[in-house]
């Protein structure tokens, strides 16, 4: 089992930048890939960014330039650097690891 406990979120302006955290823990040997997925009210979830043990990175269209995943593998943690905020960021924000399993997710929000 893998626990994910996510943090950082909050409400910003437009333009802003906000910092979202995943600190993992558990089988975190089992890990392989670890991501953001995220959901505005009345739309489809959306995956965000993800990034493989080997370091590689994929972002949504939607959010590259702006965001950056990052991982600090002392802490078993893995970062979303979000900048450039717009109010279309607005969502839950959920952390996952190898997609089975789910953080609690955190709210961003991002007024106009």
């Amino acid at each position: 089992q893998v626990q994910l406990v996510e943090s950082g979120g909050g409400l910003v302006q437009a333009g802003g930048s906000l910092r979202l955290s995943c600190a993992a823990s558990g089988s975190i040997f089992s890990i392989n890939a670890m991501g953001w997925y995220r959901q505005a009210p009345g739309k489809q979830r959306e995956l965000v960014a993800t990034i493989a043990n080997s370091g590689s990175t994929n972002y949504a269209d939607s959010v590259k330039g702006r965001f950056t995943i990052s991982r600090d593998n002392a802490k078993h943690t893995v970062y979303l650097h979000m900048n450039s905020l717009t109010p279309e960021d607005t969502a839950v924000y959920y952390c996952f690891a190898n997609i089975n399993y789910w953080g609690q997710g955190t709210q961003v929000t991002v007024s106009s």
